[in-house]
Formats: structure tokens, sequence, C-alpha cells
């Protein structure tokens, strides 16, 4: 889609493909991210399409395309759910966060998808830019695009990556165990605080909970040594799983959080609440308390 041109309205709440109401989380943006490595690095931007206000707050429209334009981008970034682009010259960062259903994609001089990450071709059509928000148009020809049908992506100079805590997927020993000693809080809305460990959604901590089985409402300062260390062990293995898998879609769990779900390792019914402000689910047997 050239920048500039008409999007078509957005969709209604029930034209949403509801499988991706919990994505993307941090494998599906580590997915985005390598797009951006891959091809639109060091290519000179020559146009910009940063008139969505809302997608672009607080930026008004041209702000973003006078700041960019003639500049390349030098390397992509990630931790957690957010991506940031440095620029040439001591450039501004360009921050790019998908919001629930955005994705990134990388798209040849005569509008061919060339890459839009992996997670999100599952049901999708293959350069659909009818939701396009934003847009880099290079000298080429070649476009970098953020699709996003439900509009809660977020495109933004200078972000404040450094509120971020450490991302799940490097996060240490003691940095785990000190983000969860603080307070009281259910385990399952601190491994959600972006703040206290990066990347971590929905879908991510329903399987660190299940594979430590862990209650997803015990209390941080209930948890003993050894248990906190076992998530920290559960957190590293589905994330591994999620990067390799390419996605969350992949994650063993996954296919029990519905009624009359089983338990994948023991058989026993999945029981469903709502933990830290998320629909959780959790095995009724092995993370009874």
């Amino acid at each position: 889609m050239a920048a500039g041109a008409a999007r078509e309205p957005d969709p209604s709440p029930h034209a949403v493909d509801t499988t991706l109401v919990d994505v993307p989380e941090l494998p599906e943006v580590e997915s985005a991210r390598a797009v951006l490595e891959r091809y639109a690095l060091k290519r000179r931007i020559v146009d910009v399409d940063d008139s969505d206000t809302y997608v672009c707050r607080p930026h008004h429209p041209g702000e973003i395309r006078d700041a960019l334009v003639g500049r390349s981008l030098t390397a992509a970034n990630r931790r957690g759910k957010s991506m940031w682009c440095d620029t040439d010259d001591d450039g501004p960062v360009l921050g790019i966060h998908l919001g629930m259903s955005g994705k990134v994609v990388f798209a040849a001089a005569d509008g061919d998808e060339i890459d839009g990450g992996d997670y999100w071709e599952r049901g999708r059509a293959k350069g659909d830019y009818r939701f396009t928000r934003f847009a880099l148009r290079f000298a080429d020809g070649t476009a970098l695009l953020l699709v996003d049908p439900r509009r809660l992506g977020r495109v933004r100079l200078d972000p404040p990556v450094e509120r971020l805590g450490p991302d799940a997927a490097d996060i240490t020993p003691a940095q785990f165990r000190s983000m969860m000693s603080r307070g009281t809080a259910p385990v399952k809305a601190r491994l959600l605080d972006q703040e206290a460990v990066a990347g971590v959604g929905n879908l991510l901590a329903d399987q660190t909970l299940w594979l430590a089985r862990t209650h997803p409402a015990r209390p941080v300062d209930e948890l003993s040594r050894p248990e906190v260390d076992r998530l920290l062990r559960a957190l590293r293995t589905a994330v591994t799983s999620a990067v390799e898998g390419g996605g969350v879609h992949v994650l063993s769990v996954i296919p029990a959080r519905h009624p009359d779900g089983r338990c994948p390792r023991c058989g026993a019914e999945m029981h469903r609440g709502v933990v830290g402000g998320r629909t959780t689910w959790w095995c009724s047997r092995e993370q009874a308390g």
C-alpha cells in the first residue's frame, strides 16, 4: 500500500480473528524483529505515512516523516514485546509495538509481500494491506508496513524502553528472584508485569505456570526459593519452545485452554478463572495451590 493511500474501514469487533486475541508475545515480536533485520536496514527512507494519529500518538501527522526521510535504519532491537530501530547519523529511535493484532511486512516495489514474519500467516491472506497503519517507503521502491486490523499497535519516536524489565529470554536468576520477591501480587500478574520481566503475555504465562505446576493466583511472597527457581526454568523452556516453533501457538498447554479441556500431562480437568485481569487456565490437580 502506498503511503497516503486510502484505507478500508476498520473491521467490527466481530470481524476480528479471535485466534490472535492473546498474541503477539515475545516469540512473535522476535519474528517481526527478524523481518526488520533481514530486509529493512541500510535502505534510504524517501517517504513515511504517519497519518494515523492514534497509532502514531503523541506525534502530529508529518512529524515522524520529517524526522526519518533521508535516513536509514541501522539496527533492529527488541526487549520483551517492544521493538525499536536505530537510525543513522545519531538520528531518532523508531519504536514499533505490534499491539494485539499487528504484523510487520516488508513488501517489494510491485507490492508483493516478501516477508511478514511467521505467526501472522496462520489464517491470514498474504499481501492483504487494507489495515496498514504506518509505512516507510525506501529509495528502491520497497516498503515496510505495520498492518494492524485492530489498530492497537503503536509507532513513536524515542520510545521509553528503559522502563521495561529484563527480557524474558535473557533474565538472570538473580533478576528473576528479585522480581519474584517484591510485594504480594499473584504470580501470574507478576509474570505479566512488563516492568518486572518483559515479553511474557497471557499464553506464555499460562504455559510457564503449567510447566512449573504452580497455581496462577499464588502470592509471590509465598513462593519458596526452589519454587521460584522452578518457575525460571519453566519460563526459559516455554520461551525457547515458542521461539523455535514460530510462536506461542505451539505451546503444549494451549490446546487444553477451553471448556472441557484436559491437562496434557495428567488428564485432569482444566480450570478457568481471571488472574491479573486476564483469562487464565490451570490444571485442577497439579496446580491446585
